[in-house]
């Protein structure tokens, strides 16, 4: 059970200690704008921890992306559905998102949001508000940036009494639709 701690705590330390390397735009050729797609649509697991303590859960998520204001301001709203033996969990959320280009073909965003969680357990709903702090790595292997995949660790916490808090990670593949010229 410690090392399932730990493991994300030490993730996520590593990563915010990380930012000013990832804030540096590299001295190579920049990539046309174009390149960007309209709206990147994230498919997915993600994985929780909840830090008071309990088991880890698994979900497939889904996730919308698109910029609001060219290298400045992106938006995400995403969806994950969790399932345990004895109860189900719908988490949505929100994200503001600042980007940073690492490379043609990786980018670093950091974004803070709220979230919204309806919890199921033994018959008895419950409504979660939290806010959520996610770093977001989306890596590009094609120019288009047409397809690719993305690591996203997060923190939550929660507003209602007990302040729940939960370290998140999503993983899946990147799909571009649209571009923006």
């Amino acid at each position: 059970m410690r090392l399932a701690f730990r493991a994300p705590v030490l993730a996520c330390a590593f990563l915010l200690s990380s930012l000013p390397l990832l804030a540096q735009k590299p001295s190579t050729q920049p990539f046309a704008e174009d390149d960007d797609p309209l709206v990147t649509l994230e498919l997915g697991a993600a994985t929780s921890w909840n830090t008071t303590g309990g088991a880890a859960t698994f979900a497939p998520s889904i996730a919308a992306e698109t910029t609001l204001v060219e290298n400045w301001l992106e938006v995400e709203a995403g969806l994950s559905t969790f399932y345990t033996r004895n109860s189900s969990e719908y988490d949505s959320d929100f994200i503001v998102k600042k980007p940073w280009t690492i490379s043609h073909g990786a980018e670093f965003m950091l974004g803070l949001g709220p979230s919204w969680s309806y919890t199921r357990q033994a018959g008895v709903g419950n409504n979660t508000i939290s806010g959520e702090v996610a770093g977001d790595f989306m890596f590009w292997p094609v120019k288009r940036h047409k397809f690719g995949w993305y690591l996203e660790p997060s923190y939550e916490r929660s507003f209602n009494s007990g302040h729940q808090q939960s370290l998140n990670l999503s993983a899946g593949l990147l799909i571009g639709f649209g571009r923006r010229k």
